[in-house]
């Protein structure tokens, strides 16, 4: 991670943020606490890194900035969200 956000720390932080823009825009916010909203931030960023080089994209590493790491956790954290979506049946408002 970059010098001023790393670790644990930076990590909580980012997934936070991506977990939060992702809710907002799979409209599952109302659902979901700050928590919640870090967990699905940082599995998503796990399963981001684990699918994009799948289809021809790198994913992140230590020298990755603070905005490309945020858009594979938003990412990620959007296809969780819809896979989760798929499997409780709640619909898109």
């Amino acid at each position: 991670m970059d010098a001023g956000l790393g670790g644990w720390f930076g990590t909580i932080i980012i997934g936070g943020l991506a977990g939060w823009a992702a809710s907002m825009l799979m409209k599952t916010n109302d659902s979901m606490g700050v928590i919640w909203n870090v967990v699905v931030g940082v599995l998503g960023a796990m399963l981001a890194n684990f699918l994009l080089p799948m289809i021809g994209f790198s994913g992140t590493n230590d020298q990755s900035g603070l905005i490309t790491k945020f858009v594979v956790a938003f990412i990620g954290a959007c296809v969780l969200l819809f896979i989760v979506k798929l499997f409780t049946g709640k619909k898109a408002s």
